[in-house]
């Protein structure tokens, strides 16, 4: 049997989720439309729950991560190249556009903190994830950092109680609704929350910490708690921001014609009622060390996703060709004349465009005969579809 206990994977994927992408999405989302886009959060929380436990269950009944799963159990040579190929493409084009967004989002923290510009800090973010996933001592790192993140998850929730929100506008935010202009916010907010990289990085991990059908109720526990949690962050980073700026940026809007943005240096301010003068220090931190282990779990996810689907060993070159090629693509990106949070908010986009083609083959494996009594029942697979649907109307909509 694995390590048994009550935590496992799942609050580390929810930790990084909890990375600049979504300080940023819903920080814009609160400041721009209050609290109309709190159902977007919910709608995607019960996705990543059902997303998350369908692979969990997966890996745990079949002994198999998703990746090996997409090249090993379909019959016909040619439609496993294709999944493969569709897979590995998917994941590494999500995951350079996600990196890029945390390398900025780390920089920004360290901008927010010595006032230097973020593009001056985003090659050294860059080169302190390569050497740490180079020298291999990544899982220690991560958790360090993300114990500042839950820090700052943590903070956010201290601060969405002491702003007194108005609990009817927040019931009110709950029922689904497109205010005009927000519909690239709802995909941020998606993408951010169901990260398709961690889906993979998910089903690897599982297998680490449980062994077989034995720990299904246990994953089931740790996946809803985690994601429920990083989902209740992700609405307290909503409700700070909409009790600090909302009504102070509609209000300029009707003496000025416009409406004002956010600028990298507002950000701290959600932390205020909490921290008081030392919330910008605190932000920055939290916004760094978000930053940098989202910066090394991207790259090591698409890496590890290369080796399930082509059968690498971790310690070979092409292993690390990968995760050099995802850090480096990061770089490039982030060097781009554009605005660090359209970067991060544009990062966030690109995954959930992307999201339902890992999800079909999710879906596809889910309903394998090799499964038996653990394939999708049929309930199952019309609350998948429900998800699915609705994450594709979304998507087209924004397209048309």
């Amino acid at each position: 049997m694995g390590k048994r206990g009550k935590f496992g994977p799942g609050f580390l994927i929810a930790a990084a989720f909890i990375g600049p992408g979504t300080v940023t999405s819903a920080t814009i989302a609160g400041a721009t439309f209050g609290f109309s886009l709190v159902w977007v959060i919910l709608l995607a929380v019960l996705s990543a729950v059902v997303l998350q436990e369908m692979v969990g269950r997966f890996s745990l009944v079949s002994g198999l991560e998703i990746a090996q799963a997409l090249v090993k159990i379909p019959r016909k040579g040619w439609v496993r190249v294709l999944l493969g190929l569709l897979a590995f493409l998917a994941i590494v084009v999500g995951c350079a556009a996600y990196e890029a967004g945390n390398i900025m989002g780390g920089s920004l923290g360290l901008n927010i903190i010595t006032g230097i510009p973020p593009r001056t800090w985003a090659l050294l973010i860059s080169l302190t994830a390569f050497f740490i996933l180079l020298k291999g001592n990544y899982p220690f790192i991560e958790r360090f950092l993300i114990s500042i993140v839950i820090l700052m998850g943590c903070s956010f929730l201290v601060s969405s109680l002491l702003v007194r929100p108005d609990l009817r506008l927040l019931a009110r935010g709950m029922i689904p609704r497109l205010p005009t202009g927000s519909l690239t916010l709802v995909l941020a907010l998606l993408g951010t929350t169901i990260v398709p990289y961690n889906l993979f990085l998910h089903s690897s991990s599982i297998l680490k910490k449980w062994r077989d059908e034995r720990d299904l109720q246990l994953m089931r526990w740790d996946t809803g708690l985690s994601i429920g949690l990083g989902g209740i962050i992700t609405i307290a980073i909503i409700i700070t921001a909409a009790t600090t700026f909302y009504l102070k940026f509609h209000l300029l809007r009707q003496f000025t014609g416009t409406l004002p943005s956010i600028t990298p240096g507002d950000l701290s301010l959600q932390l205020e009622p909490l921290f008081g003068g030392f919330a910008r220090l605190c932000f920055g931190v939290g916004l760094f060390a978000a930053g940098l282990s989202s910066a090394i779990t991207a790259p090591y996810a698409a890496a590890w996703t290369a080796r399930g689907l082509f059968g690498w060993p971790e310690k070979s070159h092409r292993f690390r060709v990968v995760f050099s090629g995802i850090i480096l693509s990061g770089v490039v990106i982030s060097s781009f004349s554009l605005h660090p949070l359209s970067l991060i908010i544009v990062a966030q986009v690109t995954n959930a465009l992307l999201l339902p083609v890992v999800a079909l083959f999710i879906g596809y494996l889910l309903n394998q005969k090799q499964l038996k009594g653990y394939r999708n029942t049929l309930a199952m697979n019309l609350l998948f579809f429900l998800v699915f649907t609705v994450i594709i109307l979304i998507n087209i909509r924004k397209f048309v």
